[in-house]
């Protein structure tokens, strides 16, 4: 398990309903159970400030640690996806960016690493595809991301289908952007690791702790965040009638709603600001994963 990739699924979970910065020796102790100790937990702390995701604030002897702006923006597209209420309906037209002129190597993988991040599938080398992303948005983000100068050499472009009948198909344009073959395989992976959990639980025949249902709860996030940055969650129409994902996010759901009361219990005990106060969760909170339109995954 990497722990600077956890202790970031920790932050967007639960430290940013919190007001966002929790002191180190909190999230030491909140991690050890995962057997992450605290040299572990402190040198990957130390790694994430020096990459720019996390910033300290000292207060007095002890220091607190809040994410980057930019990571802050980066962790609200993630929660975004994570705890959606739907998936996003499709217009029928693809958004496009093309690249223009000449582009350095790393300057090339930089932006393709970024608009891979956004969800993009690649066509060529030179031109990126999604079928729902907001342009504007991406073009901020790459300009957050340290990639402002090279706008000036990307073309964003929207384009609907000419309904011409030898065109090539909208599913041949999944297959040529994305590997959705693999991602498949790792939805199934998932639901095959957490089922067994929400059966146990719907059952009463599991009894779980304040604590256990936090680390539970923290690991159920990390593996789904993990998914949905390799996923570009492209609405249903365009996916396979028999894709997991769907199945896994409903899991992912109800599994987080047991798990939330208690979870949360354990955090007031045990979350700590540098100054010893203990921040109170944001009611919206629990407005996460609501979703009155969707059935519980079935028994």
């Amino acid at each position: 398990m990497h722990a600077g990739s956890l202790i970031i699924s920790v932050f967007g979970d639960a430290v940013v309903p919190r007001g966002g910065r929790i002191w180190l020796g909190s999230l030491i102790r909140l991690l050890q159970p995962l057997g992450l100790n605290e040299r572990l937990v402190r040198t990957a702390v130390f790694r994430l400030v020096r990459d720019e995701w996390l910033a300290s604030a000292p207060a007095g002897r002890r220091t607190d640690y809040l994410l980057t702006p930019s990571a802050e923006q980066r962790m609200d597209e993630a929660s975004r996806l994570i705890y959606a209420a739907a998936m996003p309906q499709w217009d029928r037209r693809w958004r496009l960016i093309v690249t223009v002129g000449e582009f350095s190597s790393r300057d090339r993988d930089r932006l393709r690493k970024a608009l891979t991040w956004h969800g993009f599938g690649a066509l060529n080398n030179d031109c990126f595809v999604h079928p729902s992303v907001d342009l504007i948005a991406t073009f901020d983000a790459l300009v957050a991301e340290g990639l402002g100068s090279l706008l000036d050499r990307l073309k964003p472009l929207i384009a609907a289908d000419a309904a011409l009948g030898a065109a090539a198909t909208d599913a041949a344009m999944v297959h040529s952007a994305w590997d959705l073959a693999h991602l498949a395989d790792l939805y199934r992976d998932f639901v095959a690791r957490y089922r067994p959990v929400l059966g146990q639980l719907r059952e009463g025949s599991f009894e779980t702790s304040d604590e256990t249902a936090l680390l539970l709860r923290v690991l159920l996030i990390h593996d789904y965040r993990r998914l949905l940055l390799r996923d570009p969650v492209l609405p249903d129409v365009l996916l396979p009638s028999d894709w997991p994902g769907q199945k896994a996010r409903l899991l992912c759901r109800e599994l987080y709603r047991r798990l939330l009361s208690a979870s949360e219990r354990h955090l007031d005990a045990c979350f700590q600001l540098a100054d010893g106060s203990v921040p109170e969760a944001s009611p919206r909170l629990h407005e996460r994963f609501r979703d009155p339109d969707l059935l519980s995954l079935p028994t």
